[in-house]
């Protein structure tokens, strides 16, 4: 066991107390903040705790192919979003879901809970409250409002969402599979469902309209908790947060024909393609993710091929020991992000034989794609590879024994904290389960708790995190004129994240405390 002296846990927190300060104080971006912290790690690394070259390299190896299963989907992902968008289709998708319900409540709830889960599904890294703020300042909501119901309500659908990228990287730094990480985490997740729609309409009508809201938020949320739930622990966590916002945007549109929320059609607009065409690309993404998860022959088909490495023990001069293992192996053509890619072909296809292209569309896209994907992935890789040196160093293992000797018995509550501040500083819960998942699972272990339990704590922390991180919110704020002045949207989300993430929290601790 490494002893735990004030002094080493400090130089062991300098990279992360780095990473902080520039992106809170400073407004750094991910990809500069996660360079400096890389820089911190490696210069402590080699004068504290006894990194050598050898050790530098392989950790770095490792963190690169790390790297490449998490941006492999979120590259994917962002393509499909664009090649989507770039026809009118999600804004087709609006004006289709608007028509059925002039009640506010059922409004916000259809746009700021489930519609934006659903971006989130799909696309993720913001676009769930750039592409929803705009539609609820046409539906005669307040701009502070507009970013706010749908930067809390998208949040608990972050971790499954995006083909499971925040999932794939917590199984990935961990080393845990699916079938023990799921189930706690759709658990903790399925509650934030609920909490997240009683404050993006709380944001808006207070307890009054949430009293109303109650049986669509009960029907709805059942719905989609269940779903996640069901998909995540058969194996099908990839569709987790996309499935369950699938299958709650049918329940809300049933729900709104309900005798509380028949109110007049909220809009007579038309879009230039209709709802079903609009939402034919995701049709296809089910048909191919279903076929390449589920039907055998083509799972094996394209599982043929795999990237992967074997990495040797590694000593430190320290003498801190990461045994031989296999690298984290990359299916090339069954990855999630082939599966997100073929999708995107075949929609970009589909919508080009429908003539919904303006001229240069494939420019346009791939253009927006890189704009898009470019900083996310400077982020993510400068954080994976200050991470594992961290770990092959033994410095998460001394931050995890001090925090598990200063938190004791009250550690469970904590753990999604820690998730939140890491998506707070970083903007992505992604890079929150990279940066802390290992020290989350070995507090775990030293203070004799359920890991599954607490690293579905530190993703579900880090996912509600998405509603508090000033990057998402700005995103938010450009698009309803609100550049510049993000104060009053972060007071609100800040306010209604701290409340979430602490009764999950205590939902952590009475399971710890109960054994589960």
């Amino acid at each position: 066991m490494t002893h735990w002296f004030p002094v080493k846990w400090i130089l062991a927190f300098s990279p992360i107390a780095m990473v902080l300060f520039l992106m809170v104080f400073r407004n750094w971006g991910g990809g500069r903040a996660g360079a400096a912290g890389w820089f911190t790690a490696l210069i402590a690394a080699v004068l504290s705790f006894g990194a050598h070259p050898e050790l530098i390299a392989y950790s770095q190896m490792k963190g690169v192919l790390l790297s490449l299963n998490v941006l492999y989907i979120i590259w994917a992902a962002l393509l499909l979003y664009h090649v989507v968008n770039d026809t009118g289709a999600i804004e087709a998708i609006g004006i289709g879901i608007e028509r059925f319900s002039g009640d506010k409540a059922i409004q916000l709830l259809i746009f700021g809970w489930v519609f934006g889960s659903f971006l989130q599904g799909v696309a993720g890294y913001g676009v769930p409250i750039a592409v929803v703020a705009p539609l609820l300042v046409g539906l005669g909501f307040n701009p502070v409002v507009a970013v706010a119901a749908p930067a809390i309500g998208h949040s608990w659908s972050v971790t499954f969402g995006s083909m499971g990228a925040s999932f794939q990287a917590l199984m990935a730094v961990t080393g845990l599979d699916d079938a023990f990480l799921a189930s706690w985490s759709a658990l903790l997740l399925g509650l934030s469902a609920y909490l997240c729609a009683i404050f993006a309409i709380h944001v808006f009508g207070g307890w009054k309209l949430v009293r109303h809201s109650a049986i669509a938020i009960l029907i709805i949320g059942t719905v989609m908790a269940a779903t996640q739930y069901v998909l995540a622990v058969s194996g099908m966590w990839t569709l987790g947060g996309f499935g369950a916002s699938l299958m709650g945007m049918c329940a809300a549109l049933m729900v709104a024909r309900l005798k509380p929320y028949r109110a007049a059609a909220a809009s007579d607009a038309h879009a230039q393609m209709s709802f079903i065409w609009a939402f034919s690309a995701y049709i296809i993404l089910i048909v191919i993710v279903s076929a390449g998860e589920l039907v055998g022959p083509v799972r094996n088909f394209l599982g043929q091929v795999r990237l992967s490495m074997v990495f040797p023990e590694i000593v430190s001069r320290t003498g801190w020991v990461t045994p031989a293992q296999n690298g984290k192996s990359i299916n090339l053509f069954g990855h999630g992000g082939a599966l997100l890619t073929y999708s995107a072909m075949a929609s970009y296809l589909v919508f080009s034989i429908k003539g919904y292209y303006r001229p240069q569309s494939m420019r346009r896209i791939l253009s927006r794609t890189v704009k898009s994907g470019v900083p996310t992935s400077l982020g993510i890789v400068s954080m994976v590879c200050f991470a594992l040196i961290m770990d092959h160093c033994g410095m998460i293992s001394i931050l995890a024994e001090g925090i598990s000797r200063v938190f004791g018995g009250l550690y469970p509550f904590f753990a999604p904290w820690i998730g939140l501040l890491g998506a707070f500083m970083t903007g992505s819960n992604t890079n929150s389960n990279v940066v802390f998942g290992v020290l989350q699972q070995q507090t775990a272990g030293l203070a004799g708790i359920s890991t599954a339990l607490i690293l579905a704590a530190q993703t579900t922390g880090g996912a509600l995190g998405s509603m508090v991180a000033p990057a998402k919110i700005i995103v938010g704020c450009s698009t309803v004129g609100l550049a510049g002045k993000e104060g009053p949207v972060l007071k609100a989300t800040l306010r209604y994240g701290m409340v979430i993430t602490g009764m999950i929290g205590l939902v952590t601790l009475a399971a710890a405390a109960m054994g589960l």
